[in-house]
C-alpha cells in the first residue's frame, strides 16, 4: 500500500510538472537516482555513438550513406584503445570529484589547480586555460576572451553535465555551480554553452517534454546574446519545418556557421563554438523526441563535434527517461564498462552513480527541500537569465595568412592592417622540461615576453594574440631568447582583426 500511494503521488507530481510550472516535485529515491544514472549513461553511450565520426564533417551534414554503427563492444573499444574519447566525462569528473573531497563550497583554486595540474590531454578553451593558470592568469580570467581567444569553444558545454545533475529540479543552482567552473575556460558564448545544458539537466528531472525542457532552458540565457539567438532559431525552424531536421540544420549553418573566436576555425569549414553545437544537441532532442537512438543519430549527424553533441544530447535524454528505460539495445555495451574507471581518474559509472545520488540529495537540502526515507521533495526552479557577456565584441576576422610551418625567426617583420592579431604555432624539443622565450613586438614596442613550454600538457594553443590594438598599419616582430638544439617552433598563420561593421 505504500509503496502504491508513492507511485501515485509520484504520478501526480509529474504530471504537474508536465503540464506546466510547479512550485515542488515529489518523486521516489529510486526514481530519483535512476535519473541520475540515466544522465550519466546516456552521455557515455552517446560520446562513444560518435566517436568514429568527430570533426570529420565540418559545415556539413554527415550522409545518410554514412552507417554509423553501434557494435556489442563498442564502449570496451573505447576504453582500451582510445580513452581520451572520454575526455567529456573525465572532465566532468574532475569537478565531481573537487566537490566529493572539498564539499559543496569547494573554492575556485580547487577546481583550477586540479583541472590545471591533472594527467589528460586538453585542447582549445581548456588547454588556454590551463596554460593560464599555470602562468599565474587563474579564473575568471583565465577563461576570459582577452585572456583565451579560444573563449567560445565548446569546452564548457561538455563538462556541464555535473552541474544539471546535481541540482534536480533547480537549473538555477546548477547554473550557480557552473559559474565560476564555466569561467575557468570560458566566456560568453562559451559560458552560455554549459548553462544551456546544465539548465536542460536540470528540468529532465521534473519534466519530460523535451519542447518545454529546451524552451525553458533558453530562458536562463540573455536574448542579446548570439547564443540565445541562434538556439531560438533552432526553435523557430523546428516549428517551421517540424519533419525535416536537415532543413532547420540548414537555417543554422547560413546564419551561424562561419566562427570568428577560435584561431584554428577562423575562415575554415572546423566550427567548434558552442552556440552551434548546442544547437545541434537542441536539434537532436527536438527532433528525436525522446527516441534514444533517434536523438543520437540526429545530434551526430549534424557533423562537427559529432561525439560531444550526441553525449550531451543522449545524458539529457537518459536524464529524462532514467537508466531502466534506456533501451536495451544502447545498454549492452555499456554494462561491460561500469565497472571500469575512467582513464585519468578512479571513478568508474558505477561510482558516480553512487556520488552523483549523495551529492543531489545535499543540493535538495540546501535549497529547501526535504529529504524522506523513501523519497525527495524538490522545490522547482524557474530559469533566471544570467547576466550578458560577449566575446570578440565589435570585432570581425579580416584575413588569415599561412607562413606553412615557418621556424619563429625566419618570420621576420608580420604587417597588417587591422586592430587585432593572434599568431598560430607551436615549440616542440627532445627536453620536455624546456621553456622557450619570446619576445614579441609591435611597432617596436616590446608587449610580452611568451613562455612556450614544450611539454605537450602545458603547452600554449597559440603564440600570441592582442585584440586591443589602434585600428590602422601595425608591424609585429618575435625575437628567440633561449635557442637550444633540438628545438623546434613553427607559426603556422597569423589572424587579422578589424573593427566590425554595424548592419
Amino acid at each position: 500500500m505504500k509503496n502504491i500511494k508513492l507511485i501515485a503521488l509520484l504520478g501526480i507530481a509529474m504530471l504537474a510538472a508536465t503540464t506546466g510550472f510547479a512550485k515542488s516535485v515529489t518523486i521516489s529515491k529510486a526514481v530519483l537516482k535512476d535519473k541520475i544514472m540515466g544522465g550519466w549513461a546516456g552521455q557515455t553511450i552517446g560520446v562513444t555513438y560518435g566517436g568514429p565520426t568527430e570533426f570529420k564533417y565540418g559545415g556539413r551534414i554527415i550522409p545518410d550513406t554514412t552507417q554509423i554503427k553501434w557494435p556489442d563492444h563498442q564502449c570496451k573499444w573505447y576504453y582500451d584503445k582510445a580513452p581520451g574519447l572520454y575526455d567529456d566525462l573525465y572532465m566532468d569528473l574532475t569537478f565531481v570529484e573537487v566537490f566529493e573531497k572539498e564539499g559543496l563550497d569547494a573554492n575556485i583554486n580547487d577546481f583550477a589547480n586540479a583541472f590545471a595540474h591533472a594527467g589528460y590531454d586538453l585542447w582549445h578553451a581548456n588547454q588556454s586555460a590551463r596554460y593560464n593558470i599555470l602562468q599565474g592568469i587563474m579564473p575568471p580570467e583565465s577563461g576570459y576572451w582577452k585572456n583565451n581567444p579560444h573563449a567560445d569553444d565548446i569546452d564548457f558545454q561538455i563538462e556541464a553535465d555535473f552541474s544539471g545533475l546535481m541540482s534536480p529540479g533547480m537549473p538555477n543552482t546548477a547554473i550557480h555551480y557552473g559559474d565560476k567552473i564555466g569561467h575557468m575556460m570560458n566566456y560568453g558564448d562559451g559560458w552560455y554553452g554549459g548553462v544551456f545544458v546544465g539548465a536542460m539537466y536540470a528540468l529532465s528531472f521534473v519534466n519530460d517534454d523535451v519542447n518545454y525542457i529546451v524552451s525553458e532552458a533558453l530562458k536562463a540565457i540573455p536574448q542579446q546574446s548570439t547564443f540565445y539567438q541562434c538556439i531560438a532559431d533552432v526553435i523557430k525552424g523546428y516549428k517551421l519545418y517540424p519533419n525535416d531536421w536537415k532543413k532547420t540544420w540548414q537555417l543554422i549553418q547560413d546564419k551561424y556557421g562561419n566562427e570568428i573566436g577560435c584561431p584554428d576555425g577562423v575562415f575554415s569549414p572546423f566550427n567548434i563554438d558552442a552556440k552551434i553545437n548546442s544547437a545541434y544537441i537542441a536539434i537532436g532532442l527536438l527532433y528525436g523526441q525522446k527516441d534514444f537512438g533517434k536523438v543520437l543519430e540526429i545530434a551526430t549527424r549534424c557533423g562537427q563535434d559529432s561525439d560531444c553533441n550526441p553525449s550531451s544530447a543522449g545524458g539529457i535524454l537518459g536524464t529524462i527517461l532514467g537508466y531502466k528505460n534506456i533501451p536495451a539495445y544502447w545498454m549492452k555495451p555499456l554494462k561491460e564498462v561500469e565497472d571500469r574507471p575512467f582513464k585519468y581518474t578512479d571513478i568508474s559509472l558505477n561510482k558516480v552513480y553512487e556520488i552523483g545520488m549523495k551529492q543531489a540529495l545535499e543540493v535538495i537540502q540546501r535549497n529547501g527541500g526535504k529529504v524522506m526515507k523513501d523519497a525527495v521533495k524538490i522545490n522547482v526552479q524557474k530559469p533566471q537569465t544570467v547576466r550578458f557577456e560577449q566575446s570578440f565584441a565589435g570585432l570581425e576576422p579580416s584575413i588569415k595568412k599561412n607562413y606553412g610551418n615557418k621556424p619563429i625567426d625566419k618570420v621576420g617583420e608580420i604587417k597588417f592592417n587591422g586592430c587585432g592579431i593572434v599568431v598560430r604555432g607551436n615549440l616542440t624539443a627532445d627536453d620536455k622540461n624546456y621553456v622557450g622565450l619570446v619576445d614579441v613586438y609591435i611597432d617596436g614596442q616590446k608587449m610580452k615576453t611568451v613562455k612556450l613550454p614544450a611539454a605537450s600538457h602545458d603547452r600554449a594553443n597559440d603564440i600570441y594574440w592582442n585584440y586591443d590594438l589602434s585600428d590602422g598599419d601595425h608591424v609585429l616582430t618575435m625575437k628567440r631568447l633561449n635557442s637550444q638544439d633540438n628545438v623546434k617552433t613553427r607559426v603556422y598563420s597569423i589572424l587579422v582583426y578589424k573593427k566590425a561593421q554595424k548592419k
